[in-house]
């Protein structure tokens, strides 16, 4: 009979930042090992359960017996099994024994063609296995291949010597309301697991697998189920922030989610006098070394109350709230130390200072980096007519409050604490902001930099991490990108693009590769970070939703600037909705080719020589067609620049019909070139067509 299948490991605090994945693992392990054995149904529910002291599984609908199954094995070949009188020889007979079927006869095997040979097989009924011994193996597959980040070795009271995790108390195996046997990890399968460490009155028996969450709930007050207790929690701190923001990243929810069994949301308080500190400080602090949720107001505004998650229930819980005001207190207050303390030296007095820092052994130190930042976003600057003395002046601050007490307690704020030092130093506003934009976009969706000198002081450190890592051979390889060349990468692409910015990428990456003049270590990769660049933009604009074919048409001319590359690939899109796009991409593409192969280059069309009917119609649809293409493509009007060469399709598939290209003369030859490369010319202006044909 179908019942609902429980295991349960009751074990020592489990540690929390591997807690789901441990929960998830050790559930599938079981599905995967039971399902392999064939004891589940096609319908068979599976909920898995991690608590700080259980990782359990629930699977409805699991078999006491698997069924029974026929099988056909193949026993031996015939010219092995027979004998040159066809009896049976010795390899029949062992081979039978061996497969459990010592009395099987040769009347009683199937001869069947087995490729090129003829074997003997044997179909049998085979019965089906009890649960336990395959539930046995199964859970020990399952442990075996858990995700653990460090075995722990301990002894059972019997001396017994136990790899796992944590220590492991209790083991519950229930098949319905009945205890599958096993024995694992020193330990027998029962019924009996226990609740809350205080909160429960000791062990509890699982009476029925159906019951297990029920009675962890009632009586045990634990929450087994991750994703309930991550709800309950973040219901919980909704209600207690009232009006209020409540900060609750997925990573600290998760953690916390990870570190109780019966959450009760708390409500504290700091003095008002920590809200000096810049706030980012203080929810850092609070979120990374106490695992406490910050409140703000509707305009963002950090409030001096807090919300912590406790593992405790109780009817006076003021003992739990001062204890945590207590332990937070000493770190905000040192915070505000190093907030005060940094404020006495300016930003720009600690430039001196980067030169004790290294960058990397090849490239030199801080200050030098910093220098070439600096430098390579004074071109980018008078490229686009920026203010070159504050954008350079910004990236030389822009890596300062590396040296800051307060980065050097909380890294994760560097640029953050860089803009508020700035502007307490009255540098000027696009200085300050460039402090922390210039790390933008940190990742996939993050925002650009708002500000001009933010965007090019971001671009140049992004060209001079990419640049100078790979000449130095750092490149990624694989999986393997330590310095974050593809997010450098994107984030330039970004940039490009999206602020639409007219710069030229081979300028870009010879005055990056200039920077680096004189360092014997450096070997310029332009042609490769060129690849590279263009690469990871085929894949940005495939994420917009263009086609490969589209992307391909526009990036496989090696555009020099991205500015307006999204409209040329609506202008692509566009034109290959066109009945005319699929004959005029063939035959561009057939253009190519003929190019390709043709000796010199094509010279001027000589009207004289357009002997045929239809080189001199295609001649005259050009003529007529040029100036619209021109004047479109001029104003930036790429799809209607498109849509007028879609008119020369009858004339183009016409020339190809009727006229021979690779004529025996050599002057009507050279001339019927001359017209194609002029086509090839037009069609290939704003794209490349023939891409559309691939």
């Amino acid at each position: 009979m179908n019942q609902t299948l429980l295991v349960e490991l009751f074990t020592e605090e489990l540690p929390p930042k591997a807690l789901a994945k441990l929960g998830e693992a050790f559930a599938a392990g079981i599905v995967a090992g039971l399902k392999s054995r064939d004891f589940l149904d096609a319908d068979s529910v599976v909920n898995s359960y991690a608590s700080p002291r259980r990782l359990a599984v629930s699977i409805s609908d699991v078999r006491a017996m698997s069924p029974d199954k026929q099988m056909r094995d193949k026993v031996l070949p015939v010219a092995v099994a027979l004998d040159a009188n066809g009896n049976a020889t010795a390899p029949l007979a062992k081979k039978l024994a061996a497969m459990g079927f010592p009395d099987v006869q040769i009347s009683d095997l199937e001869r069947a063609q087995d490729g090129k040979a003829e074997s003997f097989f044997y179909s049998y009924t085979a019965a089906g296995s009890a649960l336990a011994p395959a539930l046995q193996t199964a859970v020990e597959e399952s442990i075996s291949k858990l995700p653990i980040p460090k075995v722990m070795s301990y002894q059972r009271p019997d001396g017994a010597t136990v790899h796992f995790v944590r220590p492991v108390h209790k083991i519950v195996a229930l098949h319905g309301s009945n205890i599958v046997p096993l024995h694992l990890l020193g330990l027998d399968s029962g019924r009996i697991s226990k609740g809350h460490r205080f909160l429960s009155g000791g062990e509890i028996s699982i009476t029925h697998a159906d019951q297990y969450a029920e009675i962890l709930r009632i009586e045990g007050k634990v929450i087994a189920s991750v994703s309930d207790r991550k709800e309950q929690i973040r219901s919980d701190l909704l209600d207690k922030a009232g009006k209020d923001q409540v900060l609750m990243p997925e990573s600290l929810l998760d953690e916390v989610t990870a570190l109780v069994e019966w959450p009760v949301v708390y409500e504290c308080h700091f003095e008002q006098e920590f809200l000096s500190v810049p706030q980012e400080c203080l929810i850092l602090t609070m979120q990374t070394n106490q695992k406490y949720f910050a409140l703000t107001d509707a305009n963002g505004k950090l409030r001096s109350r807090f919300l912590i998650v406790s593992n405790l229930e109780t009817n006076d819980p003021q003992h739990i709230i001062q204890g945590n005001e207590r332990v937070v207190r000493p770190r905000l207050s040192d915070a505000k130390f190093f907030f005060e303390q940094d404020k006495k030296k300016t930003l720009e007095s600690r430039l001196p200072q980067l030169a004790n820092v290294v960058y990397h052994n090849k490239l030199g130190s801080q200050a030098e980096r910093s220098a070439r930042v600096a430098a390579l976003a004074g071109k980018i600057a008078a490229a686009m007519h920026a203010d070159v003395t504050l954008v350079e002046h910004a990236a030389l601050l822009a890596k300062t409050d590396l040296l800051t007490d307060m980065v050097g307690e909380f890294p994760e704020l560097q640029g953050i604490m860089g803009t508020y030092y700035a502007l307490h130093d009255g540098e000027h506003p696009e200085v300050a902001a460039a402090a922390s934009e210039h790390y933008q976009p940190r990742f996939a969706g993050d925002a650009l930099p708002a500000s001009t000198t933010g965007l090019i002081v971001a671009m140049a450190d992004k060209l001079e991490t990419l640049v100078g890592i790979w000449g130095i051979g750092l490149q990624p390889t694989g999986d393997r990108d330590p310095f974050a060349l593809r997010r450098h990468a994107l984030g330039v692409l970004r940039m490009l693009v999206e602020k639409r910015l007219p710069l030229s990428l081979s300028a870009l990456l010879a005055d990056t590769v200039a920077l680096f003049t004189g360092n014997n270590q450096f070997k310029d990769p332009s042609a490769d970070v060129l690849n590279f660049l263009f690469d990871r933009l085929r894949g940005q604009l495939r994420e917009r939703g263009f086609s490969q074919n589209e992307v391909e048409a526009v990036v496989a001319q090696n555009p020099d600037t991205l500015d307006n590359i999204v409209e040329r690939l609506q202008a692509v899109q566009a034109f290959a909705a066109l009945p005319e796009s699929v004959s005029l991409a063939a035959a561009n593409k057939r253009i190519t080719n003929i190019l390709k192969k043709a000796e010199g280059t094509p010279g001027e069309v000589q009207s004289g020589l357009l002997q045929e009917a239809a080189e001199q119609a295609l001649a005259k649809a050009m003529a007529d067609v040029k100036p619209g293409v021109d004047a479109a493509f001029a104003k930036g009007d790429f799809t209607g620049a498109l849509k007028t060469l879609a008119a020369l399709r009858s004339e183009v598939d016409t020339f190809f019909n009727d006229v021979m290209v690779n004529a025996d003369d050599p002057a009507l030859r050279n001339n019927r070139l001359a017209l194609l490369a002029s086509l090839h010319a037009m069609l290939n202006q704003v794209a490349d067509i023939s891409k559309l044909a691939a």
